[in-house]
């Protein structure tokens, strides 16, 4: 009768088992079907009735981040970047230089420019940093592309994905190349920023065999001690865009000089693209010492000698 009464027991608890378990599936499909299917036809006040019985905490909305495009010309300098960004509503010019570097300014000079603030050293994340000296900004290296950035973005953002940028371009072949040669990469992007304002590229089926040609005959002045002579690095220092420059110009007091002063500047004198770097790790060898651009930059006529020189821009500049 014991046994009798225990598995009856077990029978019942069992069937009650089965029937919560039944009972409490049908009242969620109810529910489903009745409350949540139909939901959007509640009232607000009858979904916040339902959400407090049931204890169901609201779905988070999730708003997307906003993104916006952003385009850096090949030749752009750091001002003209700042300019930029100014235009389109981002940060004042000034608030860019402040992360990105201040054109011409020599940092170790800070003393005597109490206004300045410190430069950000970027060097302990990008390596190919590690040659540029710590007191002059990241002209050169802002590196010129079309961007995709979000609306919240900082100043420090946007520059860091610009030198990302920098770093993926840079290929470790192009780095081996310039170290078997001798080079330092700030030395590559200072000779690869004058030869992008001085010869035509382009950058849309990139034609750069000018480029490479100018590259020879600046680097060959380079190693016979002759000055670059670039009339683009005194546009850098007078802000302008001149193929010529007057004599009192040329004879202006400035380590960016280079009528003045021989061997490279002190560093860019703008953001060159791609083909330009690759001009300078990679010149074409000729005899030619000597070149002008016509105006425009549509073409250039080189020269082997001085005399040779003054007759094509006598003949195509004057």
């Amino acid at each position: 009768m014991k046994k009798l009464i225990k598995y009856f027991s077990l029978a019942v608890a069992v069937f009650l088992a089965t029937a919560l378990v039944i009972s409490l599936f049908y009242i969620r499909f109810v529910y489903q079907a009745l409350v949540i299917d139909n939901e959007k036809n509640f009232s607000p006040l009858a979904v916040r009735l339902i959400d407090k019985l049931t204890h169901r905490q609201p779905v988070p909305t999730i708003v997307p981040k906003l993104e916006e495009t952003i385009q850096i010309l090949e030749g752009w300098t750091s001002r003209d970047i700042g300019q930029y960004f100014e235009r389109q509503g981002k940060w004042p010019s000034e608030e860019f230089l402040k992360v990105a570097g201040f054109p011409q300014v020599d940092y170790r000079r800070n003393k005597e420019l109490p206004a300045l603030p410190a430069l950000p050293d970027w060097s302990d994340k990008f390596i190919f940093l590690a040659d540029k000296p710590k007191y002059y900004g990241l002209e050169g290296y802002l590196f010129p592309d079309t961007y995709r950035i979000y609306a919240s973005s900082t100043v420090a953002d946007v520059i860091a994905k610009m030198l990302e940028n920098f770093d993926n371009k840079l290929t470790d072949k192009m780095r081996s190349d310039i170290k078997k040669q001798g080079e330092s990469i700030y030395n590559i992007i200072t000779m690869a920023s004058i030869i992008e304002k001085e010869a035509p590229i382009d950058y849309q089926t990139g034609d750069n065999r000018d480029a490479r040609i100018i590259s020879g005959i600046f680097w060959n002045r380079l190693e016979i001690g002759q000055g670059l002579q670039s009339d683009a690095t005194l546009s850098y220092i007078f802000g302008d865009n001149n193929i010529q420059h007057s004599s009192r110009e040329l004879e202006v007091d400035s380590p960016y000089n280079t009528y003045k002063y021989r061997g490279l500047p002190p560093g860019p004198i703008c953001n060159p693209g791609i083909l330009a770097i690759e001009a300078a790790i990679y010149p074409l060898a000729t005899d030619y010492y000597y070149f002008l651009t016509t105006p425009g930059k549509n073409e250039v006529i080189y020269a082997h000698t001085y005399e040779e020189h003054k007759k094509n821009k006598a003949q195509y500049l004057n």
